[in-house]
C-alpha cells in the first residue's frame, strides 16, 4: 500500500456534527471497544460529551456502548446506507469474512434486512456503507490486517478491511482506509487517532499523516526497542534468562526489536503498564504479519541468535570500559577535603591579600 497523499480532500466542508458507526460484527471479541473505555487521552467520554475545543458534536453507535437495543439500535445504520445521515464515520472492529465461500449460511452478520428477513452479512454492510462514510477506520488489528481469526489454517477467509476494500479505496472525505492496530488497540492511540479525524472533518486540521501500512505515523513510526527502558541491556549484551528479570527479553522472545509499536514510550492507562514495561514480551501483535510470522511465540526471534551474540561479545567490553568509568565518576574530587592547604588550582589574580 503507498502511503496517502497529503493534499486536502476533495470534501473540503467543514462540518459541526458527526456520527460515529461503529460496528464490531466483524470476526471480533469486542475486545478493542472495551480497551477504548480505557482512554484518557482523550476519553472517550471528553470526545461525546464536547469538552475538546473545535470537535464536531459526536453521535456514537456502538453495540457495547449504547442504550438502544434491536431494531431501535440499526436504524441509524440503515438510514446511513439510505444516505440520511450524513456526514458519519465508520469504525470497523474485527475481521473480515469471505463470504463467498460460507456455504449454506453466513459467517457473520448484523441486523436483518427489512424486506427480506434475512441477516445482513458484515460485508453487505460494508458494500453500503463505506462509500458513503466521510472517514473508515479500521480499530484493532483484526480490522487493520485480519489479525488471528486470519491466521493460517482458519476456514472463514479471513482478511483485513483494505484486504476486502481494496488499496485504492477512499473515503467521501478522500481518505484511505485509516489503521489503528493493536491486540487489542492501545486505548489513547486510537482516541488520539480519532481525534485528528473529527478536527479534519471540522477543518481544523490537515490530512492525518499515514504510513504505508495505513498506521498514523507518529504512533508507529518507532520500534518497540527504541522506547524501552530495557533496551540499554541489549546494548551491552545483558539477557535475561527468564521472565522475572528486569533485563532485555530478546532472548526469551520478544519481538520489540523490529516491532512498530508505541507502547513502550506510551504505556497503556494513564502511563502505566505495555507489554515489556510490566515484564511481558513483545509479540508483534500491530504488524500486518500477526500472528503467524511471530509464531511460536515464546521462542527467540529469528536473528535473534546472531544479533545477540554479537551484542554478547561487544556487550562485556562496554559494560568493562563503563565501570572503569563509572567508578572513577563515581569519586569526589580529590581537592575536596578538610587539610589546611587549598589544593582546587585557585590561583588569585591579584595577588594574595593582606
Amino acid at each position: 500500500m503507498g502511503a496517502p497523499s497529503t493534499t486536502t480532500p476533495a470534501s473540503g466542508t467543514a462540518f459541526d456534527e458527526v456520527h460515529i458507526l461503529w460496528t464490531s460484527e466483524g470476526m471480533s471479541c469486542d475486545g478493542d471497544t472495551v480497551s477504548v473505555t480505557a482512554a484518557s487521552l482523550p476519553s472517550l467520554e471528553d470526545v461525546l460529551l464536547g469538552a475538546i475545543p473545535g470537535v464536531p458534536k459526536v453521535h456514537l453507535h456502538n453495540k457495547v456502548l449504547a442504550y438502544e437495543t434491536g431494531d431501535d439500535f440499526m436504524a441509524a445504520f440503515h438510514q446511513a446506507a439510505r444516505g440520511e445521515l450524513e456526514p458519519f464515520i465508520l469504525v470497523v472492529e474485527g475481521s473480515i469474512p469471505n463470504e463467498n465461500i460460507n456455504g449454506d449460511g453466513y459467517w457473520t452478520a448484523m441486523g436483518n434486512d427489512p424486506e427480506t428477513g434475512e441477516p445482513i452479512t458484515l460485508n453487505e454492510w460494508l458494500d453500503r456503507l463505506a462509500h458513503r462514510a466521510w472517514a473508515v477506520v479500521a480499530i484493532g488489528t483484526c480490522a487493520a490486517y485480519g489479525g488471528i481469526h486470519a491466521m493460517a489454517g482458519n476456514p472463514t477467509g479471513c482478511m483485513g478491511l483494505v484486504d476486502y476494500l481494496g488499496a485504492d479505496f477512499r473515503s467521501a472525505g478522500g481518505l484511505p482506509v485509516v489503521n489503528v492496530p493493536g491486540c487489542p488497540v492501545q486505548p489513547d492511540n486510537f482516541m488520539e487517532t480519532l481525534l485528528w479525524v473529527l478536527h479534519q472533518a471540522a477543518g481544523l486540521a490537515p490530512v492525518i499523516p499515514l504510513d504505508e501500512q495505513l498506521r498514523p505515523t507518529w504512533l508507529f513510526g518507532k520500534t518497540v526497542h527504541e522506547g524501552c527502558d530495557r533496551a540499554a541491556y541489549y546494548e551491552q549484551g545483558d539477557f535475561a534468562k527468564d521472565y522475572n528479570s528486569p533485563k532485555c527479553q530478546v532472548k526469551v522472545g520478544c519481538w520489540g526489536p523490529v516491532v512498530n509499536c508505541n507502547v513502550t514510550k506510551r504505556g497503556w492507562m494513564d502511563g502505566v503498564g505495555g507489554c515489556p514495561n510490566v515484564g511481558g514480551i513483545c509479540i508483534g501483535c500491530t504488524m500486518p504479519g500477526f500472528p503467524d510470522k511471530f509464531m511460536p511465540f515464546m521462542d527467540e526471534p529469528p536473528g535473534g541468535s546472531l544479533s545477540s551474540g554479537l551484542m554478547s561479545v561487544y556487550g562485556p567490553l562496554v559494560r568493562s570500559l563503563r565501570s572503569v568509568t563509572n567508578s572513577a565518576a563515581n569519586r569526589e574530587p580529590k581537592w575536596r577535603h578538610n587539610r589546611d592547604a587549598l589544593t582546587s588550582g585557585y590561583e588569585p589574580r591579584w595577588g594574595s591579600r593582606t
